[in-house]
């Protein structure tokens, strides 16, 4: 990973701009977006769009590399950087889930030190974590293991910032647990973004939460029981709450497209974010496999936990899903690159990446749209290409 250069000069990149289409020079010059030039006529790949680079808010690991493993290596880390470049995912979080604590730790305590990397420090802004507050009731637990779920504390959580310096931005919490609502106003209080998820709350619970700072619901329609009741579930209160984000996996295995097409006409495009939550199995063959204390099953389409009946995570990539949102909502390109860029960008207060905007960071991707999917052409951190389809 150190062999890409670190000294900047000033080029030109030429494409279809995501917006509107319309052929675009893109300038750049020291790692920034200097101008925005639109042209008369087409460029000479006038079928290569280009568009920010995209920003996934859940990678529990992708091709090998599981965030979440205690024996984790700084270069396993930089590996999974590299490779999810080459999905057009430029910048994103590491996601760490449920464990025995002292894994939790080492975990982070290796994803703070792989920042030392300039690199990866520019692909890795912070990291998630995904419990263990949260619920331990059969089916809203998912694949979480419920020995190792507890009930919110400040104490832990601190070791758990602390182990990554710092560098936790983004959690995810279930909103009935005791003691929440204070715990929520503290850890937003630092600066950390909330998130709800893996939970039974109650339409007045889940109004606590978002008032105590609760930002987002984090994959909406996972993370639930199979039978709910039909009035008093989580997803309504979730949907009704217009301060309230979602985050949404289009990977046509998660969801129903009934569920995402309603999903986004609830939120509408200022409120949707699309996340992969891909697991480290995503890019391997089908199979069943052990990690750490479960057996899972990666299927075509997807990983399920046979052992709960539930499912365990995504093998899609993010500009997978941006392809799917497309296809399935009939939203534009635009809107459908906003909801993988932009919208997370802004719910982490990222404002430096997101969008193709003049004084933003040069994090770019160009790519075709054939047989509606995305195919990655180049990739571009900070003005540097680091990834070129061969």
């Amino acid at each position: 990973m150190n062999k890409f250069k670190t000294t900047q000069t000033a080029f030109e990149l030429e494409g279809l701009f995501y917006k509107n289409d319309s052929p675009v020079k893109v300038h750049i010059k020291d790692e920034i977006i200097t101008k925005i030039q639109f042209l008369k006529k087409k460029p000479a790949n006038d079928n290569l769009y280009i568009a920010p680079g995209l920003l996934d808010l859940q990678v529990n690991g992708y091709k090998g590399t599981d965030f979440g493993n205690h024996n984790l290596s700084i270069n396993e880390i930089e590996r999974s950087v590299k490779n999810l470049w080459k999905t057009g995912v430029t910048t994103f979080l590491p996601t760490v889930i449920t464990n025995k604590k002292e894994y939790i730790v080492k975990s982070l305590s290796v994803l703070a030190e792989s920042l030392n990397n300039p690199f990866v420090k520019k692909s890795i802004p912070g990291f998630h974590l995904e419990g263990p507050f949260i619920s331990p009731q059969k089916g809203y637990r998912g694949a979480h293991l419920k020995k190792y779920i507890k009930l919110p504390s400040w104490k832990e959580f601190l070791e758990y910032q602390n182990a990554a310096k710092g560098n936790i931005n983004l959690i995810t919490l279930s909103p009935e647990l005791k003691g929440v609502v204070p715990f929520i106003r503290k850890v937003v209080n630092t600066g950390v973004k909330v998130s709800i998820a893996h939970h039974n709350a109650t339409s007045k619970q889940i109004h606590n939460a978002v008032k105590a700072g609760a930002k987002l619901s984090t994959h909406l329609g996972n993370g639930c029981a199979n039978v709910i009741h039909r009035h008093n579930n989580p997803y309504w209160p979730q949907l009704a709450n217009d301060e309230l984000s979602i985050s949404v996996i289009a990977d046509n295995y998660h969801l129903t497209d009934d569920e995402i097409k309603t999903f986004y006409k609830v939120k509408g495009n200022d409120k949707s974010i699309l996340i992969s939550d891909m697991l480290d199995l995503a890019g391997m063959e089908p199979g069943i496999y052990l990690r750490g204390e479960r057996k899972i099953k990666l299927e075509r389409g997807g990983i399920r936990f046979p052992e709960e009946n539930v499912l365990a995570g995504a093998v899609a990539t993010l500009s997978e899903g941006v392809a799917n949102i497309m296809n399935i909502t009939n939203c534009s390109l635009n809107e459908a690159i906003n909801m993988a860029s932009k919208n997370p960008a802004n719910l982490l207060e990222l404002y430096s990446v997101g969008e193709i905007e003049v004084g933003k960071r040069a994090d770019l991707i160009m790519f075709k749209i054939e047989k509606s999917k995305i195919k990655i052409h180049k990739t571009y951190l900070a003005g540097q290409l680091v990834f070129l389809k061969k």
